[in-house]
Parts: C-alpha cells; structure tokens; sequence
C-alpha cells in the first residue's frame, strides 16, 4: 500500500472510497469525549473498523489511519506535514520557526543546523556527563526514603540536555522551573488538541491560568539562557552556539524568534519525552524485578566493578532490549498528527488536500496483528531471530522520513546508561500514594510514580 498523489478524473474519483466513520460520536463534541476520556483504548479499538477511519473532533473531521504500512508511508510522504490537531495545540509552545514544527526549506536548513550535534561520531563526547548524571541521580536517593520519580526523572532529563546541548552551570537553577513548566503545560495541550472549544480556553478558570503562567515562565526561561550565553562571551562547541552562529538561505544571521523557537525545541520534546520514556523504564523494573536482575548480571559480567561507562552501552544488549521494549510499549509520543497538502489516496481512500490525520504509535505498536502477545513486555522480542519478523514502520518510536527525531542514537544511549546504573545500583518498589496509571497529555507516562530504591 503506497501514498500517492493524484489528479483523478472523474471516473479515478468515483473509484475512491470515503473512510468508514467511526462509532460513538457525540453531538459538538464527536469523538473527542473519547479521545479525552479513554484515549489509549478508543485509538487501539480503530483499526478493527478499517485501516483508515474517519472522526469527528467538534467540527473538524479527521482521518486516523491504523496500520503499520500506511503510517509509514504518511509519514514519508511530501503529500503530508507537520500540521493538524496536534501541532495547533503545540504553537503556543513551540512557536512556527523552531524544527519540531516547520516545513519545507526552513525544516530542512533547521536540520542541517542541529544535525552536527547529533551525528553518530558526536555523541560520545556526551558520554561523561550521561555518566555523570546517572551517578548523580542514584547518589541523591536514600535506602527506603520514598522518591517522586516524576520529579527526578524529568530532572535528570532536562540536566543531561542542558549539559550536553547548551553546555553552562546557569541551567542548573532553572531545571526545576523547566520541569514544572513542562508538565503544566503538555496536559493542557492535550485537553486544547481533542476538545477544541476555542475561546473557552481563554476563560480566566484555575487549569487556564495555570497553563498561562507556565507558558510565559518557559518563555522567559529560553530569554534568559539566551542572554546569559551572549553575556558570557562563552562559545562552548555545543548546540547553542550553532544556533547563535547559524545563518539564513541569504547567509545573514538567523532570527531572534527563529533562536528562541529552536531552543524551546531543544528543550520541550527532547526533555519531555526522555522524561516520561525514564519513568516507564522505572515502572518497568518496578512491576518485572527480575529484568532489573539481569541488567544487573549483564552489567557486571560487561563492565566488571568499575562504573558504567558510555564506552560499555553498546556490549550492555540485553539492557538495551528492555529500552526497546519499553519505548514498544509505553512510547512517550503516543498520538501524531499531519496535514495532507494535495488530494491523495491513502489505502483506496480518498483524502482531499487540506485534510487533518491522526495515527497512534501507541497503537500500531500493541497491535495484535504484528506482535505475537503484544500486550506483554518481553525483551528478547528484540533478538536478532525475533525482531526480523516485526512488519516494517510497525516500531517506529523515533518516527522514520525528514521527520525522524534528530536525537535517536542520543536518547538511546542516554536511556541504556541511566538504567544500567539505576539497575546496578537498586531494586525498586511501590511507596505509598504511587498511581501507575497512564497519564495522558501530549506525552504518556504514569500518572504519578512514587518509588522506593533499596539498595542491592
């Protein structure tokens, strides 16, 4: 099944069909009740209906495409962008000038930008500060003291970015404020995406105040890392003094609406997603002590008494499978969206230009048609032998095309580090007032984990 842009005739059109709609809508509202009252469930039940289906989010209609071969092909598609629901409730965040959120020729210059930073022979001059921080992140937790591993994932998450990408001390004092910032403000995203009530939001109610003041606090944040790099006189060879170094298609230099939506990029998705994906991990060792086990065992059979080093990710294959699978499972960004930009047919459906898709990795990667006992955690699913008979695009956590995360092999190792330590160091269970269910905002993560490290 492929995407294809056509100009059908009038005999082509006819031969196209409208997608199926989707059951349970209701009046104003449609399907996005639904999607905001059992999201996981309502996206996971659609490819029953067709492989493309179509819903009502208020007044918009909405195309939601369910198997793994047409995301793919969707998203390799120069028929579609990064447009739709999502993106419009990320503008205010994001802006229109960062690379999370452009197209055409201002993606492809953001990338070039960013892309050296990223690049396979770059990331092991991270390696020292991931070690770091997950040395640091253990040190910090006492035997038996209860830990809100909500706080100290997103903590660790936005330090190793900061460090890494926007290397400076004068982040330290503005993680928690990032942290706090960020969970304000993906929640209220969410809400705005799947019940678009429009001028309701702007209603001085407590959650819209809320989501106000985080939404300017991390504006002023970026400012502020931006001018105490300038006023530093500092140009450490790291991400943000490409950025302040970068030029336009004219060979002047890149806007100051142009730096700060590429800052906010660097830090929002990259922090937000590394964050949540850190406290699925620890859920999982949570629930599966005996994965922490073997980590354990792999970790010492690897590396010995000394400390995990970066250098070491690569032979630690087991601990790398328990990121997978848990990246399968519990995939930080579990619903995208994109626009198409000419009439296309999508799987012998006709999707006009102009229209909005939605698909769920979320979905797509439980779905009983391509993994054997989908809803189970297994690891060795990721061996050599198993992981061949997966369907192409049917795991895709890190998207695939121009849209690809920049940071895939970054994230990677940072998360097969901090859980080889974390695991080497603790086993892990329940305190008191620990919820292990999913949160749904535009990110997935439990709702509030609160943890017990006892160490081993």
């Amino acid at each position: 099944m492929t995407v294809e842009s056509v100009n059908p005739r009038a005999s082509e059109a006819a031969a196209l069909r409208e997608p199926p709609l989707a059951g349970g809508g209701l009046p104003v509202l449609g399907h996005g009740w639904k999607l905001a009252r059992d999201p996981l469930a309502f996206m996971s039940g659609l490819r029953d209906h067709g492989d493309v289906v179509r819903l009502k989010l208020g007044p918009k209609t909405v195309y939601a495409v369910t198997t793994p071969a047409l995301t793919g092909a969707v998203a390799l598609s120069p028929d579609y962008i990064i447009a739709g629901p999502l993106w419009e409730s990320l503008g205010a965040l994001l802006g229109e000038e960062g690379v999370a959120t452009a197209n055409g020729p201002l993606h492809r210059r953001q990338r070039r930008t960013i892309q050296p930073a990223f690049k396979l022979e770059a990331i092991p001059a991270y390696g020292p500060i991931m070690a770091e921080e997950s040395y640091a992140l253990v040190e910090r937790w006492r035997s038996g003291e209860e830990l809100d591993i909500t706080a100290e994932s997103f903590r660790a998450a936005v330090r190793v970015a900061a460090r890494c990408l926007m290397r400076g001390s004068y982040m330290d004092a503005r993680a928690d404020r990032i942290c706090a910032d960020l969970a304000a403000l993906f929640s209220g995203m969410y809400r705005r995406m799947v019940v678009p009530l429009g001028p309701l939001y702007k209603v001085p109610l407590p959650a819209n105040r809320e989501f106000n003041r985080a939404l300017a606090d991390l504006h002023v944040l970026v400012d502020e890392i931006v001018a105490d790099r300038r006023a530093s006189g500092q140009k450490p060879d790291d991400l943000l003094t490409a950025l302040l170094e970068a030029k336009d298609d004219n060979g002047e230099p890149i806007g100051e609406q142009e730096i700060h939506d590429q800052v906010i990029a660097i830090l929002t998705p990259g922090s937000e997603t590394i964050g949540a994906t850190l406290m699925s991990l620890l859920l999982v060792l949570t629930e599966h002590p005996e994965l922490g086990d073997k980590i354990r065992d792999e970790v010492k059979a690897v590396v010995g008494d000394r400390p995990v080093a970066f250098e070491d990710v690569r032979k630690l294959t087991y601990t790398t499978n328990v990121v997978v699978e848990t990246l399968r499972l519990y995939p930080a960004v579990w619903i995208l969206t994109r626009r198409a930009v000419a009439d296309t047919e999508l799987g012998g459906y006709r999707i006009s230009k102009g229209a909005d898709l939605i698909y769920s990795p979320y979905a797509i990667q439980r779905d009983r048609r391509s993994y054997e006992r989908g809803e189970e955690f297994d690891p060795d699913r990721w061996l050599p032998e198993r992981a061949k008979d997966v369907p192409k695009y049917a795991m895709s956590p890190f998207s695939v095309g121009n849209r690809k995360c920049p940071s895939d092999h970054f994230s990677m190792a940072e998360l097969t580090l901090i859980t080889a330590v974390i695991a080497s160091a603790y086993r892990l269970e329940h305190a008191s007032g620990s919820d292990i269910r999913p949160r749904i905002g535009i990110t997935l993560r439990p709702r509030r984990l609160m943890l017990r490290a006892l160490p081993r």
